[in-house]
């Protein structure tokens, strides 16, 4: 586990399936919170380092987890972004904001879900995006190509396009447990 981290959430892939164990250090020794079944990359698992944009794969590795954003209120003690019909997450490879949440203003990526060139519309994913953790995954700086947008979210309908998934029920204890002065990661393997 990391050196500094006091909570740590791993997730076990085993094709798009994973188990999702949450853990938290007491001392010298990490125990088991709770878990739960989830979901990864349609295509499964690939090492974080040569991962590639728009594969359906989820980055192996751990990462950090800073921030969280959601269409639903929540108040977990990390910043969290109240979603809005203005929220993009920059999938572009062109864009300056790529791999970062942006609003229309100041754009320079085409406001579209379509296409090489397309973002996420967050305010579109209501179940998935109700509340979600943004996995500091390719960020400062993000390398073009390696991929944006790998969160920890709600379930959709099966595998995602790189995210890692888990049940609303899940999603929400994980808002009330995590602690920013925790130094919380996230190990996909």
């Amino acid at each position: 586990m990391p050196s500094n981290a006091r909570q740590v959430i791993t997730v076990d892939a085993d094709g798009s399936y994973a188990q999702v164990v949450a853990w938290q250090k007491r001392g010298s020794s990490w125990t088991k919170e709770f878990s739960a079944a989830g979901r990864v990359g349609a295509n499964g698992v690939v090492d974080g380092t040569t991962r590639k944009q728009g594969t359906s794969t989820t980055p192996r590795g751990t990462y950090t987890i800073t921030e969280g954003f959601g269409i639903a209120a929540a108040s977990p003690s990390l910043p969290y972004h109240r979603v809005t019909a203005r929220d993009w997450w920059v999938e572009d490879s062109q864009s300056k904001f790529y791999n970062s949440m942006h609003t229309p203003d100041g754009a320079d990526f085409p406001l579209t879900e379509s296409g090489e060139r397309g973002s996420e519309h967050l305010i579109n994913y209501p179940t998935q995006y109700a509340k979600a953790l943004v996995i500091n995954f390719n960020r400062w700086p993000a390398t073009p190509g390696r991929g944006a947008g790998i969160f920890l979210h709600i379930n959709g309908r099966g595998a995602t396009a790189g995210c890692v998934s888990v049940p609303r029920a899940t999603m929400d204890r994980i808002m009330t447990w995590i602690r920013i002065d925790q130094h919380p990661r996230i190990a996909i393997g």
